[in-house]
């Protein structure tokens, strides 16, 4: 019988370890205010999840944020389009995740009160046997044209790079 080798010394690669990865451009926000949940921008496990978007790519997608209501309104739900693009894009950079927030929430605050204006405006009408009807149609289409501007207002801040927070919107999500 042969005898058993010795087992031979484990290679070393030469030179020093490997540095740590760089620290990723984005401090966590979201984790911060939910304990127990990965950072918005540390990669998941495996590499799967939302990864952290150059500060162009936040750009852009902050800007479709603002715009992203006219996609709804083809289905009747102009909430829609920036509900969707929050949900997807608010662990991918706190930029986006502003601007997805402030549309989505403009676009709640302009349908809450859109049902107030036409509650109201309803009530009135019937009361006054439509003399009101007028000046309901007028509150209706300010609040449209308001709507408009503040979205294009936003949209013009989100492609230039600043932050913005529309007037007189509430915040249902940050």
């Amino acid at each position: 019988m042969t005898e058993p080798q010795p087992a031979a010394p484990a290679a070393t690669l030469p030179g020093p370890p490997p540095a740590p990865s760089p620290a990723l451009p984005y401090a966590p926000s979201y984790a911060s205010s939910h304990p127990g949940l990965p950072p918005a921008t540390e990669p998941f496990p495996g590499g799967r999840g939302p990864s952290p978007m150059t500060p162009a790519d936040e750009t852009t997608w902050s800007t479709v944020a603002h715009l992203s209501w006219l996609a709804g309104s083809l289905v009747g739900l102009p909430v829609l389009g920036p509900l969707v693009l929050w949900l997807v894009l608010r662990e991918r950079g706190p930029f986006v995740r502003h601007h997805t927030a402030e549309a989505l929430n403009l676009q709640l605050s302009v349908l809450l009160y859109g049902l107030g204006v036409a509650a109201v405006g309803g009530i009135l009408t019937l009361v006054t046997f439509g003399v009101f009807a007028p000046v309901w149609a007028l509150a209706g289409g300010m609040l449209v044209v308001a709507a408009v501007v503040l979205t294009v207002v936003g949209a013009v801040a989100a492609s230039r790079g600043q932050w913005y927070r529309f007037p007189l919107t509430l915040r249902f999500v940050r």
